[in-house]
């Protein structure tokens, strides 16, 4: 078993830094100062609590510039683009603070007789959060403020990739005054994660990455009867009607694609066309991709960086060659894009066509800067491609008719549904997804479901 882990920067190949392994006696004893610290902090007013958690989140977002830099450094994004993550996790951060009042207020239900009768929320206890390395701030927001502010401790684990991301949180919030104990994290093995999983100071685990590792998640986590929430892989489709705006859907479609070099689990990766503009629409996003400067993440004219590992882009590479021996045409040039090389971790964006569901660009997740695109005849056919997936996290579709999107959006398994827009979040709504993309909710107010437990009051006055 490895001792310590060790971040390889994909910007160069180069070591970034490493970390030692959190070890059992330590682990032990985050555990329970979390359930110890738990305790105190959820007898705090929810008032107190949610000023106690905007002070944190005011002191984490304050070194927005050395946050976006240690992003960039890690997992190769953009330097233009990584201070945008530092903003979304304030918003949403702020946003799930704003609603906590309500979302955590007594249900109230009429009085019976000499009953006085409500259902109280209270908090789980100790929220084990897993974070993944794409989106390390954004992911993790979602689960550790309402968490908190609910009257949770919480145990944060990043991926081995973006540890500083854990370790700079950890270090705001313990600075802002928020007390020992209830915001922690841990650098850990997947054993040490199993083992985590099955303590039983452990209440609920919310868990972002890839189906095998939410299956191991549910393993580990079998005949303990906590909640979990797993938000898992995507392959999210978009349509384009024959009455959309071209010009719009292409901007929006080609950035779904492409941004984040592809590594979204709420990407673009499957785009259907009606018959009539298909040509047009094809033409227009080849065009735009050209744009793309792939190269240094840290350079301010770059637009694309690197994917996470070279592993990684060797694996996308497959994909795309698996979709050419079986027809499809790869319309961007490689060649175009300098930066590409065999052996790093730089891939050239992809837009594929004459693609056909029996490739696995059309039915399983790539985590890269790959798209394919299809003509349909009707709403009808389109409808269907999108629905054929083994996941359901978001889909769109691109018409000047909200009730033709209305009617559409009531026909596709996903959690949620656009209209003229793709590849986002909204905090006041609940991001949640069906099939393989995994089960529970965050955000919006039934996000504080999930982080606590009913409670019903019978109150008889004599």
């Amino acid at each position: 078993m490895p001792s310590e882990l060790i971040t390889v920067s994909p910007i160069n190949g180069q070591e970034l830094l490493r970390r030692a392994y959190t070890g059992e006696a330590e682990i032990a004893r985050i555990v329970q100062q979390a359930r110890t610290a738990q305790k105190a902090w959820a007898a705090r007013s929810l008032d107190e609590r949610c000023k106690a958690v905007s002070a944190a989140v005011a002191r984490f977002v304050a070194n927005k510039s050395d946050i976006a830099l240690a992003i960039t450094r890690q997992m190769g994004r953009p330097l233009r683009y990584t201070p945008n993550e530092v903003a979304g996790f304030e918003e949403r951060a702020h946003h799930m603070i704003s609603i906590a009042a309500q979302a955590l207020a007594p249900i109230e239900i009429p009085q019976k007789d000499t009953l006085t009768r409500f259902i109280a929320r209270e908090p789980v206890g100790v929220v084990f959060t897993i974070a993944p390395w794409n989106y390390p701030l954004l992911t993790a927001v979602n689960s550790i403020v309402p968490a908190l502010v609910a009257g949770n401790s919480v145990i944060l684990k990043h991926s081995d990739q973006t540890p500083l991301c854990a370790e700079l949180m950890v270090q705001a919030f313990a600075e802002s005054g928020l007390p020992a104990g209830v915001f922690q994290f841990v650098h850990a093995t997947h054993d040490t994660v199993r083992r985590l999983i099955q303590a039983p100071e452990i209440n609920y685990v919310s868990f972002t990455g890839s189906v095998p590792g939410g299956h191991a998640v549910e393993a580990a986590a079998a005949g303990r009867f906590i909640g979990l929430g797993l938000e898992l892989g995507g392959n999210d489709p978009a349509y384009v009607r024959a009455d959309a705006d071209l010009a719009q859907a292409v901007d929006t479609l080609v950035d779904g694609a492409y941004f984040n070099s592809g590594q979204s689990c709420c990407g673009i990766q499957r785009i259907y066309v009606a018959q009539s503009v298909y040509q047009e629409f094809v033409e227009r996003a080849v065009a735009l991709t050209n744009q793309y400067v792939l190269g240094d993440p840290l350079d301010p004219g770059t637009t694309l960086g690197p994917v996470v590992r070279a592993s990684a882009a060797k694996e996308i590479h497959g994909v795309v060659d698996e979709a050419i021996r079986k027809g499809a045409s790869n319309l961007i040039d490689a060649g175009r894009f300098g930066m590409a090389q065999a052996g790093n971790a730089y891939v050239a964006p992809a837009l594929l066509t004459n693609v056909n569901h029996d490739m696995a660009v059309m039915n399983d997740e790539c985590f890269g800067p790959v798209v394919g695109i299809m003509p349909v005849k009707d709403d009808a056919q389109a409808i269907a491609l999108m629905n054929d997936s083994p996941y359901g996290l978001t889909a769109c579709v691109f018409t000047r008719d909200m009730q033709a999107a209305l009617r559409i959006g009531g026909q596709i398994e996903t959690g949620t549904f656009f209209m003229n827009r793709c590849d986002y979040l909204d905090p006041a709504l609940a991001w949640t997804g069906v099939k393989n993309t995994g089960h529970g909710v965050s955000l919006s107010a039934l996000g504080y479901e999930p982080v606590t437990q009913a409670k019903s009051y019978h109150l008889r006055s004599l």
